[in-house]
């Protein structure tokens, strides 16, 4: 099982969503900024430098929002979804084709990762209240 991270980041009652590159395993689907955690690394220190990676920011780390399990065909994740914000810096497209504030009600707008969808049911049934 491959441990991985992700950031559910607010700005005001928007959520940061990134595309995926075309060329990569479910290319263009949208997904939360993170990836996988490294041998020795705990799952913040993950977070934190894959939000520098891929959007050259710095984020803090807050708590779990959620986390799941996911069979892919080629891989089965355990997904750990954080509430974080940024601390420093303004987000850029370093690895993902595009970048977008959503509110909850824009989900249905988007095609996620598999992995996302219980915890997007989630995010809309907490703020759409």
């Amino acid at each position: 099982m491959t441990e991985v991270v992700a950031a559910l980041i607010w700005r005001e009652e928007k959520f940061i969503i990134c595309r995926r590159p075309a060329h990569k395993a479910r290319g263009l689907l949208w997904e939360f900024v993170g990836g996988k955690v490294e041998k020795g690394e705990s799952k913040e220190a993950a977070l934190v430098r894959e939000c520098r990676e891929e959007l050259d920011v710095t984020v803090a780390v807050e708590d779990v929002f959620m986390d799941v399990v996911h069979e892919y065909p080629d891989l089965t994740v355990h997904l750990t979804l954080f509430n974080s914000r940024i601390a420093e810096g303004e987000p850029k497209k370093l690895e993902h084709v595009d970048i977008k504030w959503i509110t909850p009600q824009e989900i249905p707008n988007y095609e996620f990762c598999p992995a996302d969808e219980e915890i997007l049911k989630r995010i809309i049934k907490e703020k759409t209240r």
